[in-house]
């Protein structure tokens, strides 16, 4: 059963499988892997540590493409990577993509650049040193000199992937896109939506990165609204905040962007996983056509602000029973976001008049949850468990509007 209102070229065939692999002889396997197919051209070099703000400052490294995650270093995480220069330690090198001659994009060691760059400019000071707990406190300039000599004369590694392992722009994002999760395998752990933004950029995922900043879903889920970047990426000081939340941190928001878009579908294609599901769901919806992605943004725009205005910044709190008492479950849960999402972007026709019995719908909220308890009480996400809390959510919706003939 999916949704009575989809929008025109929306809904997907989920169920179609890839075609089966054919195998090949050996013969053809080699006539493959001599014409190099899929083999990434690739040269390395070596950048003294003292020349990295200077590159960095010359506009021909773009240092945030769309796989970069949203997490920036603590200054004791940076201050044990200069440690590490410090003690001539092997620093992992960074990737680069070279987009156009000699222009680069940082695939992986955003992080690493930005620190070494900063510490070159006295931007924060070494802290929670152990090695080197006496260079604690000090910035670039303030070290001893022959420390400082030392660390100029260290230098940083990069793999550079050339422009010409791409045949055009299309091959080029795929290949990107798989050598960033080859070398994220490792490492600190990307989660789901981290790694769908890395694996499966495309038009559908940037439309769930600005939408994710939207003010409505951020309210009700805890989030700074911070500024309205078109990737919601804060580069200001002033949005540092955001940094240290973890929806935004994670990108838990454009995850939750994304699974209102994807349950829309019909809910017998989740019987895989949800992570399989969202990443197949992406995959496919990344070919939507500008116009069909342009009025979802509007109808996730819409139906967020609906469910803001009638039930506020606790939109997606469950009422519960703990030890013989009712009540709100503190925060946000994902259970009553998927079900009144969806309810309520069924019923956008209706919107006048859902706003008219907002009071209603928002005192009768917990009556609701109490009558309904068992449906609402876990995280089950099969199809059968999902179609009985957008019944039973919509029924309470419609016997309210139901109400409006005095």
């Amino acid at each position: 059963m999916r949704g009575e209102l989809m929008l025109e070229g929306e809904e997907i065939d989920l169920l179609k499988r890839r075609s089966v692999v054919r195998e090949l002889p050996d013969d053809l396997i080699n006539e493959k892997y001599v014409r190099g197919e899929v083999r990434i051209v690739t040269e390395q070099a070596r950048y003294p540590l003292s020349s990295i703000p200077q590159l960095l400052g010359s506009g021909d490294y773009l240092l945030r493409p769309e796989y970069q995650r949203r997490r920036r270093w603590s200054t004791e995480k940076k201050s044990r990577l200069i440690e590490s220069l410090v003690m001539n330690v092997p620093v992992p090198p960074i990737f680069l993509y070279e987009y156009d001659y000699s222009k680069y994009e940082v695939m992986d060691g955003l992080q690493r650049l930005s620190t070494i760059r900063d510490f070159y400019a006295d931007a924060f000071s070494l802290q929670g040193l152990v090695e080197w707990e006496e260079l604690n406190g000090r910035t670039y300039s303030s070290l001893p000199t022959s420390v400082r000599a030392g660390i100029d004369r260290r230098y940083l590694s990069s793999i550079i992937l050339l422009q010409e392992t791409a045949r055009n722009d299309t091959e080029a994002r795929i290949l990107k896109q798989l050598v960033f999760e080859r070398i994220n395998s490792g490492g600190e752990k990307l989660t789901p939506q981290e790694t769908r933004n890395a694996v499966h950029g495309g038009p559908m995922n940037d439309l769930c990165l600005t939408l994710s900043r939207h003010p409505s879903l951020c309210l009700t889920w805890g989030i700074p609204v911070g500024s309205q970047g078109e990737a919601g990426d804060p580069d200001d000081e002033e949005d540092a905040e955001l940094l240290e939340n973890d929806a935004y941190r994670e990108m838990f928001d454009v995850e939750l962007v994304l699974r209102f878009f994807a349950f829309r579908q019909d809910p017998q294609y989740m019987a895989k996983s949800l992570r399989d599901y969202f990443d197949e769901y992406l995959k496919r919806a990344n070919r939507f056509d500008p116009a069909l992605l342009s009025q979802l943004g509007d109808l996730f725009k819409t139906t967020i602000d609906l469910v803001y205005e009638v039930f506020g910044e606790r939109a997606f709190w469950l009422w519960r029973q703990r030890n013989g008492r009712w009540n709100w479950l503190s925060r946000p849960t994902t259970v009553a976001y998927d079900t009144i999402m969806f309810a309520f972007s069924q019923r956008l026709p209706q919107k006048d008049l859902i706003l008219e019995h907002k009071e209603e719908l928002a005192a009768k909220l917990p009556s609701f949850y109490e009558e309904n308890y068992s449906s609402f009480a876990g995280r089950y996400t099969n199809p059968a468990n999902i179609i009985s809390r957008r019944e039973l959510f919509g029924d309470f919706v419609d016997g309210e509007l139901r109400n409006d003939r005095r």
